[in-house]
């Protein structure tokens, strides 16, 4: 079996950009722009020429209040993107499903990631992950989509969400999945107010120090930044880079994000920052 690149990526000292591939219509910030073959394909050769380490196909929506796929319309949205996208470029792809037998599909496909936003919590996806055996991002996410933003409460966000992370992993372990291929992610905006967010975001460098996992964080064009500062989806670009560095910065290892050249060169920037030596 060849290597897993995901797992050498995982090695790396830098943080990785996941570029996002919506094949979907109804998607919170490019819904529609690339249910195509060739549209999906074609951006997935932008991201790359962009600076994507890893990228993410997902077929089926999950903003707030989106409703479910059918798994066949799932499988024929992402299995023929994938399935030309590995001949085209030598990135890894993240199959972004919460469905055991998209996953099982998409790997066999080439995709070599899943991430799964339901934290592996479907009948079968934890074996179906387990046979499989490539690295998988499990997130937290209070409730289902069409239900997570009415009135979410927690006594303690920070610590119900590492509570809830470090039990999947478990899992995953039990099922005979390696710690190590585990990343975990909050889930920025899947059953939180504005200020669950930002005390999720500030909280990064705990998250990683309590689970010893790498944090992926997904917060790119979200709209906390409208909450806070009332931009609208075309204006938040801004305010998307700054969230990216800080989270890489306190830790995080993946950052997926729809503005793939941009957040390269602010996280390079930091890092470089970050790295160099003092003389």
């Amino acid at each position: 079996m060849p290597e897993n690149k995901v797992r050498s990526l995982l090695g790396r000292k830098q943080a990785l950009i996941m570029g996002i591939i919506n094949l979907t219509p109804d998607s919170f910030s490019d819904g529609g722009q690339f249910n195509s073959v060739d549209a999906a394909v074609r951006h997935s050769e932008k991201l790359v020429e962009e600076g994507a380490d890893i990228l993410d196909v997902g077929g089926e929506s999950t903003r707030p209040g989106a409703n479910k796929v059918a798994t066949q319309q799932e499988l024929d949205r992402v299995i023929p993107v994938i399935e030309k996208i590995v001949q085209i470029t030598e990135i890894p792809i993240s199959i972004d499903t919460y469905k055991p037998s998209v996953m099982l599909a998409a790997v066999n496909a080439g995709a070599q990631m899943i991430n799964d936003v339901n934290g592996l919590r479907s009948e079968g996806a934890l074996q179906t992950v387990a046979d499989v055996d490539v690295p998988v991002c499990l997130m937290h996410m209070l409730k289902q989509p069409n239900t997570m933003q009415t009135a979410p409460e927690y006594d303690d966000v920070v610590t119900e969400v590492i509570a809830f992370l470090l039990e999947r992993r478990k899992a995953c372990e039990r099922a005979g999945i390696s710690g190590d291929d585990v990343v975990i992610d909050p889930g920025i905006g899947f059953g939180k107010t504005l200020e669950h967010n930002l005390l999720l975001l500030r909280a990064v460098k705990r998250m990683q120090t309590e689970t010893a996992c790498r944090i992926l964080i997904g917060v790119s064009r979200k709209s906390l930044i409208e909450e806070q500062l009332g931009r609208s989806l075309d204006e938040r670009l801004p305010a998307s880079l700054g969230l990216a560095v800080q989270s890489v910065l306190n830790g995080a290892k993946i950052i997926r994000v729809h503005d793939v050249r941009a957040t390269y060169d602010a996280i390079r920037m930091a890092e470089a920052v970050r790295d160099v030596a003092y003389i």
